[in-house]
């Protein structure tokens, strides 16, 4: 049998997640050209060639051409925006394979209320909550409550849009926050106040093709901005893989209780989802319960998940919509990763930019290590800091310990004022809970 034609692939998006993607790309013996559209990123730009039309839902027509002009075979769209906006649907074609699930499907993800009722209709299990559009409602709810609660904006906050009051008058403030001030825009035009439910945090990721699901080694992600697992809920400040909160038999059962029974329930409403499906657990002592659902890689899960990829990546992101989940070959490495952001002072919620960044090449030329840019440009030959998580220093070890140790002394050789960053990924002191 012949091998298989080498592929023309366009990488949507631009932030470390897409970097960590952009490099298992180009490794693939597969790949013929790659394109990204975030080629503003240095890193993606050492990598990819730019693609030259506006990257904007209103004029995807100009993209739709742009993949026609350049045969292009393989999309991959890495963020979340994109997705809940359609870009999956806009850009399918009978000779193009789409990496990533339609609006209806991202709609898991980008709007929490919707999944919320999807869940509880299928008996997924889950903290208890309510959604609201009311702010003055959810004042007097939020104040009826005794117990500890959570309050979350139901659509795409980068993240953040998670709040853990600690008082009476945080929880209010919360609520004016998001849906009075709209410090999280359109993603706060509904609010939800749920249980807050104790535990560890732990994420499972897994691929689908609709039939059939891939479970990925399990990752653990750090949100909180400061070491002990303090401070506001950010995008993520760190990771590692794999995660050694998970048993095979509390991973069997996340499979069996979370993520059959949520794509049954979408295929109920005739939704058929394709691509990465992100359950972000917490273990109760009654057993893994969902906080929420992503519809893509998480950042900066991502990051150690393809630094521990042996096999083929686009084997890997062809198969959902090739229907041939069941049948690639998927292998990890034996060796451990951690990753530990950077981020800019600020972060997350006015990070300072266009700060001069030294101590990158040093780093990245260390053994076992790859640092990813996130938030970063080029200005006058000189890198400077472009957004809050600035770059993701990856590390492989063979032991945890290793990958951290490596993670840490690479981290400490790049220097920018203000640079932030948490101790404690990967440390048994950091263990997040809700």
């Amino acid at each position: 049998m012949p091998p298989p034609k080498p592929l023309n692939v366009l990488l949507i998006g631009a932030g470390a997640r897409e970097h960590a993607l952009a490099a298992a790309i180009a490794r693939s013996p597969r790949l013929n050209t790659l394109f990204a559209t975030g080629t503003t990123n240095p890193g993606i730009a050492a990598l990819a060639s730019p693609v030259p039309v506006p990257i904007d839902i209103k004029q995807i027509y100009r993209l739709q051409q742009f993949c026609d002009a350049n045969t292009i075979d393989l999309i991959v769209i890495g963020p979340e925006d994109p997705l809940a906006q359609g870009y999956a649907d806009a850009l399918a074609a009978p000779n193009r394979l789409i990496f990533g699930p339609s609006a209806s499907a991202a709609r898991l993800e980008a709007d929490k209320a919707w999944s919320k009722k999807l869940m509880r209709a299928a008996a997924i299990p889950t903290a208890e909550g309510r959604a609201f559009t009311d702010p003055d409602a959810a004042d007097e709810y939020f104040t009826s409550r005794t117990e500890a609660q959570v309050i979350k904006a139901a659509g795409l906050a980068k993240g953040k849009g998670v709040i853990l009051p600690d008082t009476l008058e945080q929880g209010l403030d919360a609520i004016d926050r998001i849906m009075r001030r709209r410090e999280f825009a359109d993603a706060g035009k509904t609010l939800i106040i749920e249980e807050r439910i104790n535990g560890r945090e732990v994420s499972v990721l897994a691929i689908t093709d609709g039939a059939s699901i891939l479970v990925l080694p399990p990752c653990q992600d750090h949100k909180r901005l400061r070491d002990n697992d303090e401070g506001p809920n950010t995008g993520g400040m760190g990771a590692f893989c794999p995660a050694d909160t998970l048993d095979d038999d509390t991973m069997s059962r996340v499979e069996t209780d979370v993520l059959i029974p949520t794509l049954d329930a979408l295929r109920r409403e005739e939704i058929i989802y394709k691509g990465v499906i992100y359950a972000g657990l917490i273990l109760t002592p009654a057993g893994p319960k969902v906080l929420e659902f992503n519809c893509r890689f998480g950042d900066p899960e991502c990051q150690p998940l393809m630094a521990r990829l042996e096999s083929d990546v686009i084997d890997l992101l062809c198969a959902p919509a090739q229907g041939t989940l069941d049948e690639i070959d998927v292998r990890w490495s034996d060796k451990h990763a951690v990753c530990v952001v950077l981020a800019s002072e600020g972060y997350p919620a006015k990070p300072t930019t266009g700060i001069p960044i030294d101590g990158v090449e040093d780093a990245d030329a260390m053994d076992g290590v790859t640092v990813l840019h996130g938030a970063t440009k080029m200005v006058g030959g000189q890198l400077v800091t472009d957004g809050g998580r600035v770059l993701s220093v990856t590390a492989l070890g063979g032991t945890l310990a290793d990958a951290r140790e490596r993670a840490y002394t690479a981290a400490d050789k790049i220097k920018f004022q203000g640079k932030i960053y948490r101790t404690d990924i990967a440390s048994h002191t950091a263990a997040p809970t809700t």
